[in-house]
């Protein structure tokens, strides 16, 4: 007897084989993984159109001595930054560069000093708004992504190649 290996039949070399555990959870994973970023992209335009809109409703014109967008309706997160940005300026100006904490109880510009404030605030709402608009819509496309993987790699075939025997 010879310790030669043999070789297997070209039938027996690969085959194609249904997977040993269903996997019906994992492709439901999947379409979950789709659907929920589809939702997520939807919200996240929805949120951006909503803050978009109800910023121009305000009908903010953004004025000659900001750093950009002279003349502009703040309708988007960069104009509602540099219009945040001039509303600083215009403050510490009309406070002689003090601001709403620094001024007297009593000074008269204390409460052009909290307005202010209260505007920049509300600007910067509406740009962490928009940013949280592009992180749903973000998450979205990832979620989609992983999900199309997850679903995709379930339905797969399993292929299943056989190692050669040995002859003894």
């Amino acid at each position: 007897m010879t310790d030669a290996p043999t070789t297997a039949p070209a039938d027996t070399a690969a085959a194609v084989e249904p997977p040993a555990r269903k996997l019906g959870l994992v492709k439901a994973a999947g379409i979950l993984g789709i659907l929920g970023g589809i939702v997520l992209i939807v919200v996240g335009i929805v949120i951006w159109i909503a803050v978009s809109t109800q910023l121009r409703a305000e009908n903010i014109t953004i004025p000659d001595d900001a750093m950009a967008f002279q003349g502009q309706t703040v309708a988007g997160p960069f104009t509602a930054y540099v219009q945040a940005d001039i509303i600083q300026h215009h403050a510490l100006d009309a406070s002689g560069g003090k601001t709403y904490a620094e001024l007297a109880q009593d000074d008269p510009v204390r409460q052009t000093m909290m307005t202010a404030s209260f505007l920049r605030a509300s600007l910067f709402t509406s740009v962490v708004s928009f940013g949280v608009a592009v992180f749903a819509i973000g998450v979205g496309i990832l979620s989609i992504l992983f999900g199309w993987a997850i679903h995709r790699l379930a339905t797969a075939p399993v292929v299943i190649k056989r190692s050669q025997g040995i002859a003894t």
